[in-house]
């Protein structure tokens, strides 16, 4: 077996299985295989690292539940590619009143670099005075804005991610973030309160200044743990659903 599967002894107390997933998710991770790529057999895997085939493939059910790869009938295991629908549907929890699932686009209203403000370097673990790629960005049904956001991205972590500012945006932010910045969001965490709207805030969802809405704040976490985006959503005229199972 492998070195790097027992690097302590308080590592090699824990289930071996848990010490699988953890070595296959750093390699994942490391981009030794990157979103969209089959990782070798699971009894290649099981060869290799000198563990029986049941132990890897309970490794990959943790890794399938966790959304980082997924299992494709007859082909393999793949590190998960985000797409559109796979980010919306798993990481937007705002619903209408009915219940219906809601399909805005978004659109970034501005982009540019500033130093991370208190909440966003707290939330992302920054240093005072880092710097962090800060977003505006509108979610919309036809001429409707529904959602207004501020999202703060660290740097140079995110500096290469493209944004068209006043477009709509053909893909999810967590595509993009993942196509132009190798950054892939595995969970993210969510924090819901009531707040009267800001005359900015009210203004660009067309209430009244001072309207009681909706303030979501989430912190999205990338495949190693790291906080990777700080976003705070406002909305008037939507719900916050999730399901616990």
């Amino acid at each position: 077996m492998p070195d790097d599967l027992h690097p302590g002894a308080a590592v090699a107390a824990r289930p071996l299985y848990q010490q699988v997933h953890d070595h296959l998710l750093g390699r994942i991770v490391a981009g030794e295989w990157p979103p969209g790529d089959y990782l070798p057999s699971e009894q290649r895997l099981a060869a290799s690292l000198g563990v029986a085939l049941g132990t890897v493939r309970r490794a990959l059910d943790e890794l399938v539940q966790e959304g980082v790869v997924e299992r494709r009938q007859g082909r393999g295991t793949a590190v998960l590619r985000h797409s559109s629908d796979r980010a919306r549907f798993r990481f937007f929890r705002l619903v209408g009143p009915d219940g219906s699932r809601i399909v805005p686009k978004g659109r970034v209203l501005t982009a540019r670099q500033r130093i991370a403000r208190a909440e966003e370097a707290r939330g992302l673990a920054l240093a005072g005075g880092a710097e962090v790629l800060a977003l505006t960005r509108e979610r919309r049904v036809g001429s409707r804005v529904l959602v207004h956001e501020t999202i703060a991205l660290p740097l140079p972590l995110f500096s290469r991610l493209q944004v068209p500012v006043g477009q709509d945006l053909a893909e999810e932010l967590y595509v993009l973030y993942q196509r132009d910045c190798g950054v892939t969001v595995a969970r993210a965490e969510d924090r819901v309160s009531p707040e009267a709207a800001s005359i900015p805030v009210a203004r660009s969802l067309g209430v009244a200044p001072g309207t009681p809405i909706l303030r979501i704040l989430r912190i999205a976490f990338g495949l190693d743990g790291t906080a990777v985006e700080h976003r705070v959503s406002r909305t008037a005229r939507l719900e916050y659903a999730v399901a616990i199972e």
